[in-house]
């Protein structure tokens, strides 16, 4: 990569995160792209030379969104921390993520997911669940999960939930329980035993 496309990698990426801090505090109706434009110090011309229009930005700081949260999750699920401190840093990243979000911006990030252009559902496919499954397996294997549960059992359970989690009544209305279904997922509803 040459000096000239790494500024131009750099003014985007500035562009994005600009955009990203002011919709999770805003919302995206809310804020403009003159707002975005001066957060980013870059002129408006430039972000439409970039982004087309604000809907295609937005379709770009949902995938960016989308990115960091991804990035921040591998590095829990890839570490060699035991079963239940992974499970311990993952919930406490769902709820910080949850609190974070203004209600706004979280529509338009599951109006993405269930409508949008399947970068979501291709990411949760091929990266997300297979590490989830590595992850149920190494609690199985460290007699944190029930080795009876069968792996297909679980698949079915995940893609059940987020299936559910894809319909507009639901999405609606979840944000605020989003710590709660993650406990429910990683504990059950008896509780956290914390013991093997």
């Amino acid at each position: 990569m040459d000096g000239f496309e790494r500024r131009r990698e750099r003014k985007k990426q500035s562009i994005l995160e600009a955009s990203l801090s002011l919709f999770l505090e805003y919302g995206v109706q809310k804020v403009s792209m003159n707002e975005i434009a001066t957060k980013a110090s870059v002129s408006q011309v430039t972000i439409y030379n970039y982004f087309k229009n604000k809907d295609r930005l937005v379709e770009e700081v949902i995938h960016y969104y989308v990115d960091k949260a991804w990035q921040e999750a591998d590095v829990i699920l890839t570490s060699d921390l035991p079963f239940p401190e992974k499970i311990k840093r993952l919930i406490f990243n769902k709820k910080r993520s949850a609190n974070n979000i203004h209600e706004n911006f979280y529509q338009h990030f599951m109006k993405a997911y269930t409508t949008g252009d399947g970068y979501m559902a291709k990411l949760m496919t091929k990266e997300a669940i297979p590490k989830m499954m590595n992850l149920f397996n190494e609690g199985k294997a460290q007699g944190y999960v029930d080795p009876a549960i069968s792996n297909e059992a679980i698949f079915f359970y995940i893609q059940m939930m987020n299936e559910y989690m894809q319909k507009k009544d639901v999405y609606t209305k979840i944000l605020p329980l989003t710590e709660d279904i993650m406990h429910i997922l990683f504990y059950g509803i008896v509780g956290n035993k914390g013991e093997k």
